[in-house]
């Protein structure tokens, strides 16, 4: 059976974003052009990962002699999309393996997710097998260099740090474990 293809070329919008309480948030990747809208769920260091890899292609391409792709090193102001989540978030899949690639034909940063396929952690010798779906953005580096700063704010804004060991603070409390060289 051929792979569903959800493809997002241009879209209207993307976004990460969360559903949940800090501490016990869900991140999603979504993508709408129009009606079509697709919500993808990630892991708070996928999503930390993701960002910080478009940033580091956009640097590399603006650092590329004469810059041909005009990638600027801030954010354009109108391209800045602090909303939620578009309503209600209908997870299509969990993502596993993700890629991130640039397309210079079309000036585009490319995004790919796949779904986590459980089977192959129970089977020890799993056949490769196309996935039934995958999600495929095409997005230009205006609106990938917004996309990486909205995702690194919303990894920023969960449990404030401990100062003294580290640790993520519970809003009901927080106590320091106990170093492993005093026991």
């Amino acid at each position: 059976m051929p792979t569903i293809v959800h493809l997002f070329d241009w879209p209207d919008r993307i976004i990460v974003g969360t559903v949940g309480r800090p501490g016990s948030r869900t991140f999603y990747l979504q993508a709408r052009t129009g009606s079509q809208i697709v919500s993808v769920a990630l892991e708070k260091e996928q999503s930390a990962l993701l960002a910080g890899s478009i940033d580091e292609i956009l640097d590399e391409l603006m650092a590329s002699e004469g810059n041909p792709f005009s990638v600027q090193a801030t954010t354009p102001v109108e391209l800045v999309d602090n909303d939620p989540l578009e309503q209600p978030v209908d997870e299509q899949f969990r993502a596993g393996a993700m890629s991130l690639g640039w397309d210079p034909s079309t000036a585009q940063v490319v995004i790919e997710a796949f779904p986590l396929d459980l089977a192959d952690d129970e089977d020890p010798d799993p056949v490769p097998t196309e996935p039934a779906e995958m999600l495929l953005i095409r997005i230009p580096v205006g609106t990938a260099r917004a996309f990486a700063m909205r995702t690194r704010e919303i990894v920023g804004a969960g449990r404030p740090i401990c100062p003294l060991c580290g640790t993520p603070i519970d809003a009901d409390g927080h106590v320091c474990p106990v170093p492993d060289d005093i026991l």
